[in-house]
């Protein structure tokens, strides 16, 4: 499960390139705690992989690890 979390964290990370308002929501993931973050990543949508309806938790705390160091 790790190497598919791993491999669909970069995707989640794309997705969320393609969300116009991703520069205030980066600002305000920065503000939750770092236990919240994954939470807040799920509910923007960005961790919902194509083809599902929910986002996988993994891959979204993954996303908001990448997300972090690159805004």
């Amino acid at each position: 499960h790790e190497a598919v979390v791993a491999r669909l964290a970069p995707t989640c990370v794309l997705q969320s390139g393609r969300d116009p308002a991703k520069a205030v929501k980066v600002v305000a993931l920065k503000e939750e705690s770092s236990w919240q973050r994954g939470e807040y990543v799920g509910k923007q949508g960005w961790a919902t992989m194509p083809g599902e309806k929910e986002p996988d938790s993994r891959v979204a705390q993954a996303c908001a690890a990448l997300l972090m160091p690159t805004s």
